[in-house]
């Protein structure tokens, strides 16, 4: 409560009802409210404040209720005129201020709540992260993440219980991590990168080794240019039609903050595959269906973006362009004659760009070098007005 401004303590203190933490079951002997405690599963709360309208309710969250925090989910659900946001120092704040940060020169991340994994994206030479963790072992997971990409020397620091009486700090580097540390954190992470460290940058064209797949894969060149086409954007989704090893989704996942992916594969070996692939390069939310196209189409939500890399019929393209939301994009890749026959029925019926995708690479021929050319791509690409 001394945290708290005095027009939030006294709005706290005249509260009908309160929901909150485990930690925030006594805040002082002024608050006479009934205490309620956050249900399980979390969804159930939007139902339980529902049917609270009309009485005085106050929602606790730590730090700033609209950053990585309960106030965007109650805003999504309830009108926003029933709503009163009361922000308090968020814990990024606070820790910027301890470690003497600009805020606007480093990322800001939770995994609270959230697969760990999904902080490997932003693991970046000389980045700074702020980051909302699970637990006390989540700073020694993302120790390990670290470590095991060639990050050991980065210094880790752990903040718990900013502006408090008990306020506590640890200190330590990545490699050598060995801290037991409170469940409720903040870690703050500098990047340091060793001189065989890997680069996985978010802009696409990881390298094709980087994945594990069957040798059926978009390759890197193609994966770039697919993916220009397809436009990252934040929170957009994407349908990934015979996703394979899930390449391109990943990495459209990694490009954007937020996006989504679903990636539709009849081969549960594939699948597997994508699902290894989505843990260890940052985009654990790959959603991945079985299924055949275009019945695996049917239910899904709109998309922003739809690749074909695989199951490409002039039927599943059809049913892609109808489900695509206004300004959605579409890209189809074809390698066969005959799938490039469909591209091109495809380009004469709606338009669109149609371009033909050569890359060759740089290879031993004894002891000397040549050019060997992987198998022409045949792209069909669109923007739905």
């Amino acid at each position: 409560m001394a945290g708290l401004s005095p027009a939030a303590r006294a709005i706290v203190e005249s509260a009908e009802i309160i929901v909150g933490g485990d930690r925030h079951e006594h805040l002082s002997d002024a608050v006479t409210a009934r205490r309620l405690s956050w249900p399980g599963p979390f969804d159930a709360l939007i139902d339980q404040l529902k049917s609270l309208r009309g009485q005085r309710v106050v929602v606790l969250a730590t730090g700033d209720p609209l950053w990585f925090s309960v106030g965007a989910r109650i805003g999504r659900a309830i009108p926003p005129a029933q709503i009163a946001y009361h922000p308090q120092l968020s814990a990024f704040q606070l820790a910027s201020a301890r470690m003497g940060w600009s805020m606007a020169d480093l990322e800001t991340l939770t995994v609270h709540g959230r697969p760990v994994e999904q902080m490997i994206a932003f693991i970046q030479p000389d980045a700074r992260l702020l980051i909302l963790t699970t637990g006390s072992e989540t700073p020694e997971k993302i120790a390990r993440f670290l470590t095991d990409r060639g990050f050991g020397d980065s210094p880790m620091t752990v903040l718990a219980n900013m502006d408090g009486p008990d306020e506590a700090r640890f200190d330590g580097i990545a490699a050598s991590w060995d801290h037991t540390v409170p469940a409720f954190n903040t870690l703050a992470v500098e990047c340091r990168a060793a001189p065989d460290a890997a680069l996985l940058p978010r802009v696409p064209g990881l390298a094709d080794d980087l994945f594990r797949s069957d040798g059926t894969m978009t390759k890197r060149e193609v994966r770039a240019a697919t993916l220009a086409k397809l436009m990252p954007m934040r929170g957009a989704l994407l349908w990934d039609i015979g996703t394979g090893c899930g390449s391109v989704a990943i990495e459209r996942m990694r490009a954007a903050r937020s996006a989504r992916a679903i990636g539709i594969e009849p081969r549960a070996d594939r699948r597997a595959m994508a699902a290894e692939n989505a843990l260890a390069l940052g985009a654990p939310r790959l959603d991945r269906r079985d299924g055949k196209v275009p019945e695996a189409l049917e239910d899904l939500d709109p998309p922003d973006a739809v690749f074909i890399g695989g199951g490409l019929s002039e039927e599943v393209a059809g049913a892609a362009l109808s489900a695509l939301r206004p300004l959605g994009r579409l890209v189809a890749n074809a390698v066969t004659l005959e799938s490039e026959a469909t591209l091109l029925a495809l380009h004469a019926r709606h338009g669109g760009d149609l371009v033909k995708l050569g890359v060759a690479r740089a290879e031993p021929v004894g002891r000397y070098r040549g050019w060997r050319p992987l198998m022409p791509v045949t792209q069909w690409s669109l923007v739905k007005r």
